[in-house]
């Protein structure tokens, strides 16, 4: 892989260097712990859906499974492509804030980057509004991932595109079958199973004036 966004990646881990220490133990606890917060959005997502339509909780239930998949075609490329850390790559670059991982774990493209993007157009997908939220959140992970110099600027953009587009080919083909099987689940005795799918929408009462005699 030779993309030259050296100087980009230089400025950006100088600057880095240059924000306050609290800064710096933000964007360090970040770059991992954010990737919680779209599991916490996942899980709410579900919860919400169990009193939705069929296809609303399908796609909610897709949106993990879709994210997982982008992560495995992330794994996937980085084997193909060995990219070198920037890290231990450029030369007279900034240290780096994270500790740079060894050798054999490649750059390209970034994998937090990729379970950002496939997140937050998963979530989004579930929820229009959302993407207000899961936007932004999901481009300052991949920013993060430069700033701490763990990864080119052009691994983080490449991750956010593979992750969206794993995503919305995955929900555009597993979405009309897994709202099939949560409407047969639905209709299940088992206690559990129709814990996990909800109730549904919830019956809309009748309004109308009983007819006088």
């Amino acid at each position: 892989m030779t993309l030259d966004d050296t100087a980009l990646y230089r400025g950006i881990t100088d600057f880095a260097q240059d924000t306050p220490i609290w800064v710096q133990h933000g964007a360090g606890t970040w770059t991992e712990a954010g990737l919680l917060v779209f599991v916490a959005l996942f899980a709410a997502g579900w919860w919400r859906a169990r009193r939705d339509s069929p296809r609303a909780f399908a796609i909610a239930a897709l949106a993990p499974l879709a994210t997982a998949a982008a992560y495995v075609c992330s794994e996937v490329l980085k084997s193909a492509v060995t990219e070198e850390r920037p890290c231990r790559a450029v030369a007279a670059a900034a240290v780096s804030l994270a500790e740079c991982p060894p050798h054999g774990d490649w750059s390209f493209p970034s994998n937090h980057a990729t379970i950002a993007g496939a997140s937050a157009v998963a979530l989004t997908l579930a929820r229009r509004t959302l993407v207000w939220l899961t936007a932004p959140l999901a481009l300052l992970m991949a920013f993060s991932r430069v700033f701490v110099g763990v990864h080119y600027p052009h691994d983080v953009i490449a991750g956010l595109g593979l992750g969206a587009l794993v995503v919305l080919v995955a929900v555009r083909l597993g979405a009309g079958m897994m709202t099939r099987l949560a409407e047969a689940m639905r209709r299940s005795g088992a206690p559990a199973v129709r814990w996990v799918l909800g109730p549904g929408p919830a019956a809309v009462p009748s309004h109308r004036t009983p007819a006088r005699r």
